[in-house]
């Protein structure tokens, strides 16, 4: 830019003379090469304050100035401060007048900008404490014990009472063990009297978990007995829980009294459930009045549905009438606290607004809600049950003072189901008619309590044989709720015993459908399969019912009769074991063992299972017959004499059994006793040829004078039967002429038709096979040998002992739908009678 400039020569008088000087600090071509700048560069990293001096451009005339080419002092301030960055006897000058972090007095010319001290490299590690001080000893103890106690919970939560116990115990031996070590080291005013509390807590409470009382209630009394635990005397509602369980009900009562004691009025909650644990104590040990104090103090002050049903059954207890009534208003008028269900309910087609109560309609909240008013609905049904018969002069006048107060209250819903409770106990007394009016009334009321009433309607007609009404019923049922498996079932069954199975098993199908775990439709559908000779669809039903019911004797015995039919001898033994397990006491599950033991040529388990059927039922022919053929096949004639004088006096009119007995005492050598028994059974029965057959023989072998005698009466005796014989025959033959003459006069078209053979154990049970096979047993027994020869017993493999269905005739037969109830958990929505079998 200068060259631009016209220069006046030197000897003119220029009046912009030192118009070119300038300062070289501002020479910023030449900076690189300014040994100044670039210190204070490496220095201040550029953050130098602006220069303090003034150097005006003009005003000093003929004042060298100098320039950056050379060595120069760098300028002073007119302070007379040096400048900064200038170096002064060696030592750079500080930036300010205030010493910064990273300088020192010291810091010489080149030296870099460190505040932080990263230059020094890392800092050392922190000092580690020494674990061997008695203090750090002692907190690694105490972290120890509080360990344990949790471990000790976690294990008590999940089931595993034992390892809880086992944690809690270390737990105590590790916190004694710290106050010893506090007390040796002289610490002992520190020791920690919570973590002492926590431990003796947790022991008391994992003793009480594991039943073992003494040692909780010791634990208990150490905690109680120490003033230094503040609140200690709550724990005393702990041990009179201990002593309620263990049936110590005066301590009870006085360990309960003395935590109310200790419990303010503040705590109002606690104070109401120890006074209801007094109470229910009270009724334990029938101190009814005492009882009543405390439950009406309760129901006073803070109702709830427990005290109201114990208060109940004390005025039960006392018989006291019309408190009864009172306390029954009390108990429905309780509040719940619970919401109502129209919240549940979509109240418009706001798509958030219903993912929202699609949300909350099976919470954990409402499912609670659902379980606190099934139970209360269950405690006030009990109620009614139990105070109609007695509150008024007839239980009808009862149940109709309980519908009434019901009605009125905030559990209408309740008042039908109390309806159908009357007519059940109209059944219980036998009173059927009364019953069947009752139910008849709901006839016209709404569809889910019609369709109950008309449920169990079905079920007392269908047990009192009347199968139209039945079916007439189950159709009304249906047609008032058609997903009501109970119907469906009783519809089923109406058309089982008409003979029509495949219709019965789509009626048990849809029920079914309707309800998976309606096991009486699946047990009846597993009969209709086993009707229709589908063992294996009969099998897998029976299977899957085992699999609900594992104690049902029914569905095993239904598992060994199908097994038996499909000849696995094996599985159906397997089950019948099974059976007996359930019911050891069972004499026709145990005879049935036996029966097939003896087919699979076991003689000595089905001689044992036999044995033990007799000798809980020991009336049943087919065992007695079984057993004395078989001491008599075993050459024991003598035990044989009881079986068969057993059966002469169930069947007096047999003389079979009679011949048996008199040919066992022959067999054994009792000759003079075998001749009484034959002549005994003479008198009683004059003609029985086998009988006059023995006494020949034996009078004969004897050389008595009476043979002669009963030599002419058996002659006579054959004579006779002979010539009955003879008219049967000649009878037979004139009918059988006469029959093939008619035929003979018209020609049939139609081919001949055969009846198929029944299978064996057709029914379900055998007790339509045990007239065949108590036929070809006496037929055997009854074919004794003639005069010459001696008497033979039947051969073991001749003896088919038959079994009879454990539970009678009833097995076969489908189950009814209604529901079984109890006294305890009665409910009139549920059907009548689930469990009963059709007489």
């Amino acid at each position: 830019m200068m060259e631009h400039v016209h220069l006046a020569a030197e000897e003119e008088d220029d009046l912009y003379s030192g118009y070119n000087d300038y300062n070289p600090t501002f020479d910023s071509e030449e900076l690189d090469n300014d040994v100044g700048f670039q210190q204070a560069v490496r220095t201040s990293h550029g953050r130098r304050p602006p220069m303090t001096a003034k150097f005006p451009g003009t005003a000093v005339g003929g004042r060298a100035l100098g320039t950056s080419f050379g060595s120069r002092m760098p300028m002073a301030s007119s302070m007379g401060r040096p400048m900064t960055g200038a170096v002064q006897d060696g030592a750079a000058r500080p930036m300010t007048a205030v010493r910064a972090a990273g300088y020192s007095s010291a810091m010489t010319r080149g030296s870099t900008f460190d505040p932080l001290g990263q230059s020094k490299g890392p800092a050392p590690p922190l000092e580690t404490k020494s674990e061997d001080s008695p203090e750090e000893k002692m907190k690694i103890l105490e972290r120890k014990v509080n360990d344990l106690i949790e471990e000790s919970c976690m294990a008590n939560s999940r089931g595993d009472l034992q390892l809880s116990l086992e944690k809690a115990k270390e737990a105590g031996r590790k916190e004694r063990a710290l106050v010893r070590q506090r007390e040796q080291t002289g610490t002992a005013d520190t020791i920690n009297l919570d973590l002492t509390y926590s431990v003796l807590f947790n022991l008391a409470n994992q003793y009480a978990n594991n039943d073992m009382y003494p040692e909780a209630l010791n634990t208990y009394q150490v905690i109680v007995k120490n003033k230094m635990f503040s609140n200690a005397g709550l724990l005393k509602v702990n041990m009179a829980n201990i002593y309620f369980k263990q049936k110590n009900y005066p301590k009870a009562i006085k360990f309960y009294r003395m935590a109310l004691d200790q419990i303010s009025n503040a705590h109002k909650e606690l104070r109401i459930k120890i006074m209801q644990n007094i109470g229910v104590v009270f009724i334990r040990i029938g101190k009814y009045s005492d009882a009543i104090t405390s439950l009406e103090h309760i129901m006073s002050e803070s109702p709830n549905i427990k005290t109201g049903y114990n208060l109940i059954l004390c005025y039960y207890a006392i018989g006291d009438r019309e408190r009864m009534k009172k306390a029954f208003q009390k108990l429905i008028s309780v509040s719940l606290g619970i919401d109502e269900e129209d919240k549940y309910t979509p109240p418009n087609d706001d798509p958030h607004t219903n993912l929202v109560i699609e949300a909350i309609k099976n919470d954990q909240l409402h499912q609670m809600e659902r379980e606190k008013k099934a139970m209360a609905e269950k405690f006030i049904m009990t109620a009614a049950k139990l105070i109609a018969p007695v509150i008024e002069t007839s239980f009808a006048a009862g149940f109709d003072w309980c519908v009434e107060m019901v009605k009125t209250s905030q559990y209408v819903e309740l008042a039908n189901d109390l309806e159908i409770n009357k007519a059940i106990t109209y059944l219980r007394q036998r009173d059927f008619n009364q019953a069947v009016e009752t139910l008849k009334m709901f006839e016209k009321k709404d569809s889910r309590v019609k369709s109950a009433a008309a449920t169990n309607l079905s079920f007392l007609y269908f047990l009192e044989k009347d199968f139209d009404q039945a079916d007439r019923y189950a159709d009304l049922a249906m047609v008032a709720d058609r997903y009501n498996p109970a119907a469906l079932t009783n519809k089923g069954n109406t058309v089982f015993v008409r003979h029509d199975y495949e219709k019965a098993a789509e009626f048990y199908k849809e029920s079914l459908r309707n309800d998976s775990s309606c096991t009486e439709a699946l047990y009846n559908l597993g009969l209709t399969y086993k009707k229709l000779g589908r063992l294996e669809e009969a099998l897998d039903c029976f299977l899957k019912l085992h699999a609900i019911l594992r104690n049902s004797a029914q569905v095993m015995y239904q598992l060994a009769s199908l097994y038996e039919m499909m000849e696995d001898t094996n599985q159906a033994i397997e089950w019948l074991m099974q059976l007996i397990s359930v019911t050891p006491t069972d004499p026709q599950a145990l005879a049935k063992l036996g029966e097939l033991y003896d087919s699979e040529g076991d003689k000595s388990q089905a001689f044992q299972y036999y044995y033990e059927s007799y000798r809980y039922f020991p009336s049943n022919m087919d065992v007695i017959e079984w057993l004395g053929a078989y001491y008599i096949d075993t050459q024991f004639c003598e035990k044989a004499i009881q079986y068969f004088e057993r059966a002469a006096l169930i069947q007096p009119t047999q003389v079979k059994w009679q011949l048996m007995v008199a040919s066992c005492y022959r067999r054994s050598g009792n000759y003079q006793k075998a001749l009484e028994t034959y002549k005994n059974i003479h008198r009683k029965f004059p003609e029985s040829i086998e009988c006059l057959r023995f006494l020949v023989r034996l009078c004969s072998d004897m050389g008595l004078k009476e043979v002669q005698d009963y030599a002419t009466k058996l002659k006579k005796v054959e004579k006779m039967k002979e010539k009955r014989e003879q008219r049967v025959k000649s009878g037979r033959e004139s009918s059988a002429r006469g029959r093939r003459e008619g035929s003979a006069s018209s020609v049939s078209s139609s081919p001949p038709v055969s009846t198929p053979p029944k299978r064996a154990n057709d029914s379900g049970h055998s007790s339509h096979g045990n007239s065949a096979k108590g036929e070809r047993l006496s037929a055997k027994l009854r074919a004794l040998p003639g005069s010459n020869e001696p008497y033979e017993a039947s051969s073991q493999r001749d003896i088919d002992a038959s079994y009879v269905d454990p539970l009678g005739p009833q097995m076969e037969r489908p189950k009814t739908a209604a529901k079984k109830r109890t006294e305890e958990d009665e409910f009139a929505d549920e059907e009548l009678g689930d469990d009963l079998l059709p007489e």
